[in-house]
């Protein structure tokens, strides 16, 4: 996928002008400092020091995106114009917020998983906010998670609704011969049986969808039987809290909730 033009969002913001800013603030150069308000990894702050560059200000960050940081850490400085500083302060803090609010979900959940599964992946999904789903697919992979697809063009997923309209798991097995070379393919099931049929059929991933953790793990041992390199994913309403109970028992678990509700991450900016 290729890396979105963020002067949109800024423009999205500003429309005709920064009437405020025009209004009150003197013709001069300030500076200022963002400060992450709680413990957290912070995301976005490429895409901060990004929006800041379109109006000209300067920018120094103290941390890396990917890096956890203690309440009150400053993260970034920024020097420029008065109105510039405060034109883009909101759209780059909001950049900061979401992001570090997901890659900090990510990063909680792997962190627990970890100290039982050293291999099993957190996945996102496409449940993501249109126009932002590279910024958030990017806050879940630097707080240690997988991306998953990006769309519709990067992956093969049989869904459910897909089995249903060509008449069936027996059918899908018929039209893999039609998949190009190259692309991986997902094949949701519903059962053990169902799950059986995708893995000899070809599929390079098995979703068991709204199966137990027992129920998956029966299934992926005996996916594993018929051939090691398939993975199992686990999905359909597993939660933050719930993720941990599938160690052990899947190569996948994906998550809605790491993109559809991240509590974001507080930041804040000040002029000095």
């Amino acid at each position: 996928m290729n890396v979105p033009d963020l002067r949109p969002f800024l423009e999205e913001d500003v429309g005709s002008g920064d009437v405020t800013a025009d209004i009150f603030l003197p013709d001069r150069d300030g500076r200022a400092i963002i400060t992450c308000e709680s413990d957290s990894v912070v995301a976005g702050l490429d895409e901060a020091i990004t929006i800041f560059a379109i109006r000209d200000v300067k920018t120094k960050a103290f941390v890396k995106d990917g890096d956890f940081v203690k309440a009150g850490t400053v993260v970034l400085e920024a020097k420029g114009s008065l109105k510039a500083l405060m034109t883009c302060e909101r759209v780059a803090l909001n950049f900061l917020m979401r992001m570090s609010g997901i890659a900090n979900l990510t990063h909680s959940i792997v962190s627990r998983i970890r100290e039982k599964d050293d291999h099993l992946m957190i996945a996102a999904t496409r449940k993501t906010t249109p126009g932002f789903r590279y910024f958030e697919k990017k806050a879940v992979a630097l707080g240690g998670g997988w991306t998953h697809r990006f769309g519709l063009y990067d992956m093969v997923m049989v869904k459910d609704n897909h089995i249903a309209a060509a008449g069936g798991i027996d059918e899908i097995a018929k039209l893999m011969k039609n998949v190009p070379e190259g692309l991986r393919v997902e094949i949701e099931v519903l059962d053990f049986d169902e799950g059986i049929k995708a893995a000899k059929c070809g599929a390079d991933i098995v979703m068991a969808d709204h199966f137990s953790p027992e129920e998956t793990k029966r299934l992926r041992d005996a996916i594993k039987a018929i051939n090691p390199d398939i993975l199992v994913e686990a999905s359909g309403n597993i939660t933050s809290e719930t993720a941990i109970n599938y160690a052990g028992c899947a190569d996948i678990v994906s998550l809605g909730e790491l993109t559809h509700s991240p509590k974001s991450t507080h930041f804040s900016m000040d002029i000095e």
